[in-house]
């Protein structure tokens, strides 16, 4: 199965397994395939990773929150996703987060399980984040009003907004192709 094709299917299991009080948003149109870094095999956390943060999406947004129940600010999405699928403890704030010691990653190298960083108060300073999921997208806690979303970072304002990204799975657990 293509990654286009598998991360369709998560996506889509995600949203009719997620409870909402409210319609769903339409899911988003896929195109073909923005790819932002190497075809890869994934090891059992980057999996558990994708399939955590992808099963969040709606989930409510609240500054402060890193739990389903009281719902996720950006960091606490992170800090949860990562502590229960993948058993590994991160900094609570981006600003702690983007400094961690863990290895920088192009853009242009990015793979399934990357936090990628964003100044969207204009900058340099850090004040986003969120978990590379593949093919150009990632998932995130963006506003107060919202919810947990996928969203892609082709999208001319995560361009521009877009600082760095760190590799939190290093590539001792990562599987490699033959």
């Amino acid at each position: 199965m293509t990654m286009s094709a598998r991360l369709a299917l998560m996506f889509f299991a995600a949203l009719l397994s997620a409870c909402a009080s409210r319609t769903p948003p339409p899911a988003p149109v896929l195109r073909a395939p923005v790819v932002f870094g190497p075809s890869q095999s994934f090891s059992p956390a980057a999996e558990d990773v994708l399939f955590r943060a992808l099963g969040l999406v709606g989930t409510p947004y609240r500054w402060g929150g890193n739990t389903p129940d009281s719902g996720f600010d950006c960091s606490g999405l992170i800090g949860f996703v990562y502590r229960d699928a993948a058993g590994i403890s991160l900094p609570r704030t981006t600003r702690d987060l983007i400094v961690m010691q863990a290895p920088n990653v192009g853009k242009e190298g990015l793979q399934t399980g990357d936090l990628v960083f964003f100044a969207t108060n204009g900058g340099s300073q850090v004040s986003h984040a969120g978990i590379y999921v593949g093919e150009g997208r990632f998932v995130h806690a963006p506003a107060t009003g919202g919810t947990v979303k996928l969203d892609s970072l082709s999208k001319a304002y995560w361009q521009k907004a877009y600082l760095s990204a760190k590799r939190v799975l290093q590539p001792e657990h990562l599987a490699h192709n033959p």
